[in-house]
């Protein structure tokens, strides 16, 4: 039996390395082996990675499941993979296609699925999964008694932590024949990002509905750009349409752990900060003293983000 952290596509994805963590802890704790399963182009990067994580095996797919890349022939070859291995968990670093991927998975086998994960230790026969819930808020408890349990793992709340030695990885081909799979849906165009992505930005500026228009949001971006970072918002804002949803910030949006998150008219509901809350350093302004921002930020300034904002960005520049 193993722990398997499944990884796909033509490069290693940012929070990949706090997954593995978490997979490693709970490989040992339960006394089996640590593997991750890697198809496409993201396996040529996973060697180094592996070793320095504590991976003892790398798990690579042969056969006709080579080239899945479709969520539908994803499923069908992760089906096929479990299968033949019969992991005692399987792990996935959660993103949009990811956490579906988990749930069908998990429906395939017959097995719970719990999503944003970020603790997992045995509990006798059992897995002791702990998840956030509600936004953020709250930490549920699952006790899994399934003999495979599938796990959807919200890295924004995990640190990384190399394994204290590095391993000599093994690498194996797992040949598989998930037959031939029919996509059920296709995709004809998809957005061109041309920028770096939010999750990985280490200095990120929000604004909200507090800073009063779409054109004094223009500072938010004038900061960002001051500090060497990026910008988002809230939901609140792209509702109004004052930005495009890539650049929200929350449950419903970009899951983030910047170094430096600043806030600016942003009242701090829960779902927005379940996108921010794993900042290292959370600054807020806000003219409300009683903002629940302030319950969350390391710092705080009470005062109109319009006057403050073109003060701040004068002192960044400078």
């Amino acid at each position: 039996m193993a722990v398997v952290l499944c990884s796909w596509g033509d490069a290693i994805d940012g929070g990949t390395e706090e997954a593995l963590t978490l997979a490693r802890k709970l490989a040992g704790s339960t006394g089996v082996e640590f593997r991750w399963l890697v198809l496409g182009g993201a396996a040529r990067a996973a060697t180094e990675v592996a070793a320095r994580y504590g991976v003892n095996r790398i798990d690579r797919i042969e056969g006709t499941a080579a080239s899945a890349s479709g969520p539908d022939a994803l499923v069908a070859t992760l089906a096929a993979y479990c299968g033949s291995t019969t992991p005692r968990a399987v792990l996935f670093n959660q993103g949009a296609e990811s956490r579906v991927i988990a749930a069908r998975l998990a429906g395939r086998l017959g097995v719970p699925v719990v999503a944003n994960v970020f603790d997992a230790e045995p509990a006798g026969s059992s897995l002791c999964v702990t998840a956030t819930a509600f936004g953020g808020d709250t930490h549920a408890v699952y006790e899994l008694t399934a003999p495979v349990a599938v796990l959807s793992v919200t890295t924004t709340s995990i640190v990384a932590a190399p394994a204290a030695a590095p391993t000599t990885v093994v690498q194996h081909a797992v040949a598989l024949d998930a037959g031939a799979i029919a996509e059920r849906f296709e995709v004809v165009s998809a957005p061109q990002v041309a920028e770096a992505r939010l999750e990985d930005a280490p200095i990120i500026v929000s604004g909200g509905r507090g800073l009063g228009s779409k054109e004094n949001f223009e500072m938010v971006k004038d900061m960002a750009a001051a500090l060497g970072g990026m910008w988002g918002g809230s939901r609140a804002i792209v509702d109004d349409g004052w930005i495009d949803s890539s650049h929200q910030v929350g449950l419903t949006g970009k899951i983030t752990r910047p170094s430096l998150y600043v806030a600016v008219g942003i009242s701090g509901a829960s779902q927005h900060m379940a996108g921010c809350s794993a900042a290292k350093t959370i600054v807020a302004i806000n003219k409300d003293a009683d903002a629940s921002i302030f319950r969350y930020a390391h710092y705080g300034v009470v005062g109109d983000c319009l006057e403050i904002l073109p003060e701040l960005i004068k002192a960044a520049k400078a």
